[in-house]
Order: structure tokens, then C-alpha cells, then sequence
């Protein structure tokens, strides 16, 4: 199933899944949001999944199908390439980062591009979003935790973010953490650690791998988080990304404005975003 919050017309956000035909509009079932529906039953999901839609796709609009994650952890340098091309040595446990939720913006939406910052940067992401609440997950029980995954563009302004040795403001300006544009459920996806993995920015391709490459697997990231704090239903984990960024390359390629910026993940789908100043 996708999982989707959309809005349409003068009415407020809602959660939906994505079906042949349009959405189903969750809320008529007693879902106040994509967190809620998550927490249903797998059951009770299931029988909803194969309901009709209720709403045609050419008058909804999506959002990030989650809006407000109670946690986004953000993983850094957890592709071996990518560690190498930011001069980071191999982490011995998972680098982990907090991104501010109030930069969530969905598919489509327009990224600005701060004042307070000259590098800004991209960041192609498998993302993971929790399904069922746990403290202590051991890696081998880690994915019965899962509800399923999305794209996240982890959005960095390389200034902010290495002027100290906190990532988490350089990583949370407003709309710096576009997501979506749906939340595919685990059972469609075989292995999360196979799936072909890009961005592309204006035609040119700038990132091109396999989430097989990371050094942290999902499984490894739950065990570690869930070690030191409880995670919730709706906690985003976004896994890092490969090696291309434009910190990386010489010379530096940073975003400018009115580009678009395209993330394609196997399997997942296409998250589009283009770039404004502000």
C-alpha cells in the first residue's frame, strides 16, 4: 500500500492510500492522520487497502505523507563513498543527527534556499518510517518494527552544518527536509538494501548508487537508536546518502536557485523539488 496525506479543495490535510483509480480517504474511516492509520491494526490496514477510492487524483494534492514526525534521525556519512569524498573517517557506530520536523515540505514544493547560507547542498535518501513504538529493538526483530519507506531529501547548508560539530541546524532550515511522495508499505518492497538510488539535478545525473552500499543497514540503525531512546510511530529514519553531493566534487557544486532537484529510488518512487531564494 501508499500511504499519502493530501488535500483537496478548502478542506484541511488528510491521510490516504494510494490506489488504482484515485485515493481513499482515510479519514472517512476515523483517521485523523498518517500516524494514526499507522498505529491501526495490520489487519484493520489490510481490509482498508482494498477498499474503492474515493477521490480522483486530479483534484488532490500531496504532501509529505507524514507532516509531522514526532523524530526525524538523521544518519550521516553512511555510504563508505560518500564518507571518503567529506574526508570522514569509517564510523565505528552510526553517526546520528536530529532534523527539526518543521522543515518537513512534500513533493513539489518549492526548497528555499537560506541567506544565511552560501553552500547549500542535496542529498539523495531511503527513508524509514516506524510503524510499531520500541525500546531496545534487537537488529534481529527490527523490521517488525517497520511500517514502510519514503524518499527524503536531506537539504544541508555544508556553512551552517561545519561550523560546529553539531549537524542539526545546518540541516533544519525551513523546507530543508522534503519528503514523499508516499509511504510504500514493507510488504512491497523485497529488500530495502538493493534498490538503485539517484539524484539528478537539471538533466545531469549527481548521484547514481545502491542502498546495498551502506555501512549501517536498517536493521543495525534501529537496534543502535532504539538502544538509547523509545521510537515512536511516525520516528523517520533517513539513511544517509551516496557519494556525488556537491560538497564533494571539485569544484563544489552547490544548489542555486530554480533548479530541480529529482530523486528516483527503485521501487519507492520520485520525489521533485525545485529550488528558490529567499
Amino acid at each position: 500500500m501508499k500511504l499519502v496525506t493530501f488535500v483537496e479543495g478548502n478542506m484541511g490535510p488528510r491521510p490516504g492510500l494510494l490506489v488504482q483509480g484515485g485515493v481513499i480517504d482515510l479519514s472517512a474511516e476515523g483517521f485523523r492522520d498518517s500516524i494514526a492509520f499507522m498505529s491501526a491494526a495490520a489487519s484493520v490496514q489490510a481490509h482498508l487497502a482494498k477498499s474503492k477510492a474515493t477521490l480522483a487524483m486530479d483534484g488532490v494534492k500531496l504532501l509529505a505523507p507524514v507532516p509531522a514526525p514526532p523524530r526525524i534521525f538523521g544518519i550521516g556519512v553512511n555510504y563508505a563513498e560518500h564518507s571518503a569524498e567529506s574526508g570522514t573517517p569509517m564510523q565505528k557506530v552510526p553517526t546520528v543527527f536530529i532534523v527539526l520536523s518543521s522543515a518537513v515540505v512534500g513533493p513539489d514544493e518549492s526548497v528555499i534556499l537560506p541567506k544565511a547560507s552560501e553552500k547549500p547542498d542535496y542529498e539523495a535518501e531511503l527513508a524509514v518510517v516506524i510503524g510499531q513504538a520500541g525500546y531496545q529493538i534487537p537488529a534481529s526483530r527490527a523490521m517488525e518494527h517497520v511500517f514502510g519507506y519514503t524518499i527524503m531529501n536531506d537539504v544541508s547548508a555544508r556553512d551552517v552544518q561545519r561550523a560546529t560539530s553539531q549537524f542539526s541546524l545546518g540541516k533544519s532550515f525551513p523546507t530543508f527536509a522534503p519528503m514523499g511522495p508516499w509511504v510504500v508499505s514493507k510488504d512491497e518492497v523485497a529488500d530495502p538494501h538493493g534498490l538503485q538510488i539517484s539524484m539528478t539535478i537539471g538533466g545531469e545525473k549527481l548521484q547514481d548508487s545502491n542502498t546495498k552500499m551502506m555501512i549501517f543497514q536498517i536493521p543495525a540503525l534501529i537496534e543502535y537508536i532504539s538502544g538509547i531512546t523509545p521510537l515512536e510511530v511516525g520516528d523517520v529514519i533517513s539513511t544517509g546518502t551516496p557519494a556525488g553531493v556537491g560538497m564533494g566534487r571539485t569544484p563544489p557544486r552547490w544548489l542555486k536557485p530554480g533548479e530541480e532537484m529529482v530523486i528516483k529510488i527503485e521501487g519507492i518512487g520520485e520525489l521533485r523539488n525545485k529550488t528558490v531564494a529567499e
